[in-house]
């Protein structure tokens, strides 16, 4: 879609250049976004997913295992596809006025800047260190929050999606800056959060992305 976005525009991208967004259209621009939430975000909580896996093996057979590690994941990316739905919202509300172009980059570098500003200083938050410290500990996470069951795997797994979900919202925001159909920004962004989960020194990694999102973002409004 992305690079049809920047083509012809005849293939699976021509319905974003609609006049009329009726319901099937906001479906599609839905489906997008959950499935770029899912694509972005999963490499980042495989850790913990690993991990639930060999929770789970010790208390179950190989066939239950296997679907609780899916009920899992499932929980964790109804919450991303929840996101999506604000996302969505934003997009269709950011486009009518006239703050996004057709290609989904935003049209107004004092609005992408501010955008920058807020992300950034939401790296340096407590609430930001708090959900990346869960994001982190799988181990700590699954003693903490474990239920037994099919249920209990579904929940387990919302949970962790709802910690993620307050560690990444603002940067998933910065898809608006750079472009939601750029292929570059998609794969710079799921290499930071995964970066911020998985690597030694995430935590420190997070607090200096938070500068450089705010330098930046104060560049961008100076040199207007």
């Amino acid at each position: 879609m992305a690079r049809d976005m920047y083509g012809s525009m005849t293939g699976a991208s021509a319905w974003m250049m609609t006049g009329v967004w009726d319901a099937s259209h906001l479906v599609l621009l839905w489906t997008m976004w959950a499935v770029m939430m899912a694509g972005m975000m999963l490499p980042g909580a495989w850790p913990m997913l690993a991990m639930f896996g060999t929770f789970a093996d010790r208390q179950s057979d190989t066939a239950r295992h296997s679907g609780h590690q899916l009920l899992f994941a499932g929980g964790y990316v109804l919450v991303w596809a929840l996101f999506s739905v604000g996302a969505t919202i934003l997009q269709r509300q950011l486009a009518a006025a006239l703050l996004l172009s057709p290609m989904m980059e935003l049209t107004s570098a004092r609005f992408g800047a501010a955008i920058l500003v807020v992300a950034g200083i939401y790296q340096w938050t407590p609430l930001k260190r708090t959900c990346l410290r869960a994001c982190r500990s799988p181990i700590s996470f699954l003693f903490q929050h474990w239920q037994p069951g099919a249920s209990g795997a579904l929940r387990m797994g919302a949970s962790h999606g709802i910690y993620c979900l307050g560690c990444c919202w603002s940067l998933m925001l910065l898809l608006f800056v750079g472009g939601v159909m750029n292929l570059y920004v998609i794969a710079a962004l799921t290499t930071m959060v995964t970066i911020e989960k998985v690597i030694r020194g995430g935590e420190a990694i997070a607090f200096l992305s938070g500068g450089m999102l705010v330098a930046l973002g104060l560049w961008m409004l100076i040199a207007q």
